[in-house]
């Protein structure tokens, strides 16, 4: 599978069509890594195609998930979370 992309927090809200809590958008500023290779605990890299957030430790995960499970049925489009 070919994944693309690196998107920041403003376009995946935007694509989300769901306004993200400014506690999640804060945690998430300082943790996004521009590179797809070996994302390191406690960061994250979202690729546009598919559209798929992937952290680079469990615990990075369930704190976004926990954020954006309850506004999910509200998502334009399905997201994944993922673990690498």
């Amino acid at each position: 599978m070919i994944m693309l992309g690196n998107l920041t927090i403003d376009q995946m809200e935007s694509r989300s069509g769901v306004e993200w809590p400014a506690d999640l958008k804060e945690f998430m500023a300082e943790r996004h890594q521009p590179s797809a290779s070996n994302i390191a605990p406690g960061k994250w890299h979202c690729f546009d195609l598919p559209f798929h957030l992937v952290c680079g430790d469990m615990e990075t995960a369930r704190r976004v998930y926990s954020h954006l499970s309850p506004l999910s049925a509200s998502f334009k489009e399905p997201m994944q979370i993922g673990v690498q």
